[in-house]
């Protein structure tokens, strides 16, 4: 697959990206039941790798203790189907292209679906890769979209939702909304955008434009929309964003397939050239980050009118953008909204699995009464004894120190140091799953100095100092320090909600410019540890919060080994490690 990539889609400007997503992982259920879950990237230590997932299905396999003549189903969160494959080329053929570029493309296309995405060069890609064929009788292949908004579904319990799922593309969409009411996922069909209107193609070329990297960078663009206001009026909204009476949204000026230069022009028409400079980059993020809002709302408004269910699930890519969540529900009817900790690519296993299960006659009625009444928990990767941990220290026993505690002192000792000005690695249990770091692979600190973040920035994470950092709070606490508006909880650092004015100099290093934070809330049931340390903290301070960031530097995915979390130790100004029920220190 690689060689076809290299050798016939450069001159194209097609990439993996725009046929097979990122983000590889695989999931496992077992009945209905999630019992374990890994992206490839925290394996393979390549970030956001689009290579197949060989490391992450082997970790699956043996976690549960099966093989793969154990497995029922096999689910692809695809399908490229040979009525895709028309409906593209059909695409293609009545494009303005010249003649010549129709037909070239249509070629590729054509021999792209033979050899790389149908259902039989999967299956061959899988066999190559792992060494086993899949019974085709076994095989599910999953529309993407479908997988998107399954992950959703069956992460909140499955309970009957409303859904929208916006993301960069599906194989020929990019949003549509719909419902799912017992398992059964009905589209609404007149809201299917195509990718030539992808909100979230066009969000990655704004962050391209800004000099980041797309399908990476995007929350880069969310962190400066806060340091200035959109414009008024807001070129974004006013010429390029057309909205439909139908719930739908279109451009003035469609995309161009995969090309994420192709209004560079417009840019600048809308901006003027590009300028490295704090006052352009969030001027342009602030007026991309309303126009996403305001294209959002629109399908929202639309969908509430269509159906009587009140719960929205909002997942795919777009779903990250935090800043867009908070207003999408307050502004709407649902009375409540969702967004999972597999929102984006990293969870479409999950829902794959769970749609082909689902949707399988042989699926018992008890076991789908069963899982949904389970509770479901994003700590499902790679989980570390102590005697690996003890292993993995030892090898660095010439540059670090181990003191290992108990279970209580280790909560108190750490809680004791960050009573100081200092960075915490901490590292315990399973990896826990999606893009966000939810506690068992993080870095941890006090946001009552208000340094802090810049410490942290560039000492440690290596990154831009606009940069924000997520606050740990009680959920029974959060309503008293954020006005969280209709929300009780967010666990997933999947809202932003304004700082109260009584709080804001109390944890400075957790707000942000604009007077927001992007929080996690903790109960004692789903982070007992991480819970309690926060709890031993605010007795010791009286700051109600834990600042918490992935547990990595910049263009590093987040570590996953106790030597992973090692490497970052020594390689960064990090402070101290906990390491399980070891505390790490460096001995020079």
């Amino acid at each position: 697959m690689s060689e076809f990539f290299s050798e016939r889609l450069g001159a194209t400007g097609i990439n993996k990206h725009y046929l097979l997503g990122h983000d590889a992982a695989a999931a496992l259920l077992i009945d209905g039941r999630l019992v374990a879950a890994v992206e490839e990237e925290r394996l393979n230590r390549e970030k956001k790798t689009t290579d197949f997932p060989t490391n992450a299905i082997d970790w699956c396999l043996k976690e549960a203790g099966i093989t793969f003549d154990d497995v029922d189903l096999f689910a692809f969160p695809w399908n490229w189907s040979p009525q895709v494959l028309d409906e593209t080329l059909d695409g293609i053929r009545n494009s303005p292209l010249p003649e010549a570029d129709k037909a070239g493309i249509g070629g590729t296309i054509a021999d792209l679906f033979d050899q790389v995405v149908s259902h039989e060069a999967m299956l061959a890609d899988f066999e190559a890769r792992t060494g086993h064929r899949p019974d085709p009788a076994k095989v599910r292949f999953v529309p993407h979209h479908l997988a998107h908004a399954t992950t959703g579904y069956y992460l909140a319990g499955m309970t009957d939702a409303a859904f929208v799922v916006s993301d960069g593309r599906a194989e020929r969409f990019s949003t549509l909304t719909g419902e799912i009411r017992d398992g059964r996922i009905t589209v609404f069909e007149d809201t299917v955008t195509g990718s030539e209107y992808s909100i979230g193609t066009l969000f990655s070329s704004i962050t391209r434009f800004l000099g980041f990297v797309p399908n990476n960078d995007e929350y880069k663009v969310m962190g400066l929309a806060g340091y200035a206001g959109p414009p008024s009026p807001n070129p974004f909204v006013e010429q390029l964003l057309v909205l439909h009476d139908d719930g739908r949204y279109s451009f003035s000026k469609p995309l161009r397939t995969n090309d994420l230069h192709s209004h560079d022009a417009l840019f600048e028409e809308y901006f003027g050239p590009f300028e490295d400079t704090l006052e352009y980059t969030s001027r342009v993020s602030a007026a991309a980050q309303e126009m996403l809002n305001v294209a959002t709302a629109h399908q929202v408004a639309h969908l509430e009118k269509r159906t009587d269910l009140n719960l929205l699930l909002f997942e795919g890519g777009v779903a990250l953008n935090c800043l867009n969540n908070t207003p999408m529900f307050e502004g709407s009817r649902f009375e409540d909204m969702q967004v999972s900790f597999g929102a984006s690519d990293t969870g479409i296993t999950i829902g794959a699995a769970a749609h082909a299960w689902l949707n399988d006659p042989g699926t018992d009625p008890a076991h789908i009464r069963e899982a949904a009444a389970a509770p479901v928990t994003p700590y499902l990767g790679p989980v570390y004894d102590e005697a690996a941990i003890e292993e993995a220290i030892e090898g660095f026993s010439d540059r670090v120190t181990g003191l290992r505690l108990d279970e209580g002192e280790i909560v108190d000792q750490a809680a004791q140091l960050l009573t100081e000005k200092v960075v915490i690695g901490w590292f315990e249990g399973r990896v826990e799953h999606g893009p966000r770091a939810l506690g068992h692979r993080s870095i941890i600190a006090n946001p009552g100095f208000s340094d802090i973040k810049d410490i942290i920035n560039t000492r440690v994470k290596h990154r831009e100092p606009f940069r924000p950092f997520a606050p740990l709070v009680l959920e029974e606490q959060a309503p008293e320090i954020f006005d969280m508006g209709r929300k009780t909880n967010s666990p997933y650092m999947t809202f932003v909600f304004p700082v109260r004015d009584e709080y804001r100099d109390r944890i400075p290093g957790a707000v942000h410019v604009d007077g927001t934070s992007r929080i996690q809330t903790l109960t004692d049931e789903g982070t007992p540890r991480l819970t309690a340390l926060l709890r031993k903290f605010i007795e010791l301070t009286d700051t109600p919060c834990l600042i918490n960031t992935s547990f990595n530097v910049a263009g590093e995915p987040i570590v996953c080994t106790p030597t992973d979390a090692l490497n970052c130790f020594l390689g960064t100004e990090i402070d101290y490690l906990i390491l399980g029920n070891h505390l790490v220190t460096k001995k020079s």
